[in-house]
């Protein structure tokens, strides 16, 4: 028998560590790819981005190119719309084609897209190595000026293109720059330049579009940085700091030598971008997240998936495992005798829809004046199931009187009788009544009294925001409770009670 015992304890234990590690897992896959959150509620900045472009018709059909936002490491489309009546439309994977017959009037084309933060995958994309540069073609004393900025751009701190930039961006200007640069200069003027300068010394670099995303920013232009390619990766340059890195909430819309916005048939076009933030839970963009990512099938048969209703109907019955386990450890591993076994469960969620104090007390006046019928309707000497169906008749008539008064005087208290199971109530009377019969009124308070306190530790695990929501999210965990619960079944040591009991016994004897 022991080793019967001792061998399902291996394997229980086996199945705990192989449940562990699942749950484990699943809980990375989850956080890592679908973006879950480790705590409830938490919010994900969602980026409404408007481009706004008009131009007059010059009488020639119209074909108009403007570049998707890049996704690749920061940020994710959530959806996009394109508002141009008569056109046309064309998506390729970067950019949106719109064609139109001959116009007339001045055209206002809007391409709207949502974005949402992809913090997890910022910088962790590597790409393959571009074609080496072609330098551009300088006459001698153009090489002779680039190599003389190459030299003084030495001396500052960074890398080859930060040091660059850096001398580019100097106040006052560097004599040498002033003579290289044109007359007119802008980001755009400089960005050329040192893109220049860096094919000369056979770095590839190119050109990225973006904006800054800031709350409400309306009718801006978009912003120039300078991309480079170094140890496997494009690396981002702000034109005017040589700050490495792509600022916070910079989305890139175009890398390369293409504009933001072509326009064929159409003159004088103005290119505006207008920004206004939103934020989503993380639940409602898991679904686009692991349709990313390849698991639109798993989760579609998860049940993130289902109706609202429906889930928050799972989320509490989520929560029941992890209440059972504490009625398990509170019987089996502290010694508390309680009035059935998932009583104090039943009644801890009964406290969740009424109100921890109000159907605490609401509670303690239904099982007392359930009592006191039970203890008159002994005497009559009915047979067990007549008994216990009027008892459950009486708790009837006695939730029924506590909600009318409850109703009618704006008691709280009062019309929380509603919400407690009607024959569990009547079942506790009817247990406690026999145990005072049989064990006297002691055992029977004891008993009545234990139920109320699992069931008040049972609450507060089930009622805990946190709790809820990770035991929902990441509802692997239950097969974790169910295999420690399988395991705790075959504990046979003594329980905390009886070693608190038993503890003079042991003190005699080290004494002799």
């Amino acid at each position: 028998m022991f080793k019967k015992l001792k061998s399902v304890r291996f394997y229980l234990t086996l199945a705990l560590i192989i449940a562990s590690f699942w749950a484990a897992f699943s809980i990375y896959y989850k956080v890592t790819y679908w973006g879950f959150a480790l705590e409830p509620n938490k919010l994900t900045n969602v980026w409404a981005i408007e481009t706004h472009v008009t131009f007059h018709p010059t009488g020639a059909p119209i074909k108009i190119s403007i570049a998707r936002p890049n996704t690749d490491n920061t940020f994710k489309i959530l959806d996009e719309d394109v508002i141009a009546p008569k056109y046309q439309l064309n998506l390729e994977q970067n950019r949106i084609i719109l064609t139109s017959n001959p116009q007339k009037k001045e055209q206002n084309i809007y391409y709207r897209v949502l974005v949402y933060d992809n913090t997890d995958g910022k910088g962790k994309a590597y790409a393959p190595m571009p074609d080496a540069p072609i330098s551009p073609i300088f006459d001698e004393q153009t090489q002779l000026i680039i190599r003389q900025l190459i030299s003084e751009a030495s001396k500052f701190e960074g890398n080859p293109i930060q040091q660059l930039i850096k001398l580019f961006a100097q106040e006052p200007p560097n004599e040498t720059v002033l003579a290289f640069m044109p007359k007119r200069k802008s980001a755009r003027n400089t960005a050329m330049i040192i893109k220049d300068i860096l094919a000369f010394q056979k770095i590839p670099t190119r050109l990225a579009w973006g904006i800054k995303l800031a709350e409400d920013k309306k009718s801006f232009s978009a912003d120039v940085m300078l991309e480079a390619y170094l140890k496997d990766k494009w690396e981002v340059y702000n034109i005017e700091t040589a700050q490495k890195g792509l600022p916070e909430n910079f989305i890139i819309f175009q890398h390369g030598g293409d504009s933001l916005v072509d326009v064929e048939g159409g003159e004088n076009s103005v290119t505006k971008f207008s920004v206004i933030k939103s934020t989503s839970t993380s639940f409602n963009l898991a679904s686009h997240r692991a349709k990313l990512m390849g698991d639109k099938n798993w989760f579609d048969y998860s049940i993130y998936n289902l109706p609202i209703a429906q889930q928050n109907a799972l989320k509490w019955l989520m929560i029941f495992p992890l209440a059972i386990l504490v009625v398990v450890v509170a019987r089996n591993m502290i010694g508390i005798k309680t009035m059935g076994t998932f009583t104090p469960m039943l009644i801890a969620m009964a406290l969740v829809q009424t109100g921890f104090l109000s159907g605490l007390v609401c509670f303690s006046l239904i099982i007392g004046i359930g009592f006191c019928i039970r203890l008159l309707l002994s005497k009559l000497n009915l047979l067990l199931v007549p008994r216990i169906s009027a008892v459950v008749i009486f708790v009837i008539l006695i939730m029924q009187i506590f909600t009318v008064i409850g109703y009618h005087f704006h008691l709280d208290i009062a019309s929380s009788a509603l919400f407690f199971p009607i024959i569990i109530m009547a079942w506790i009377i009817e247990r406690a009544s026999i145990i005072w019969e049989e064990e006297g009124i002691k055992n029977a308070a004891k008993e009545v009294f234990f139920s109320i306190i699992v069931a008040i530790l049972t609450y507060f695990v089930i009622v805990n925001p946190y709790i809820r929501y990770i035991m929902f999210a990441f509802n692997e965990l239950n097969l974790v409770i169910l295999c420690l619960v399988m395991l705790l079944g075959t504990y046979t040591g003594y329980r905390l009670t009886e070693l608190l009991r038993f503890a003079p016994l042991s003190k005699d004897k080290t004494d002799v």
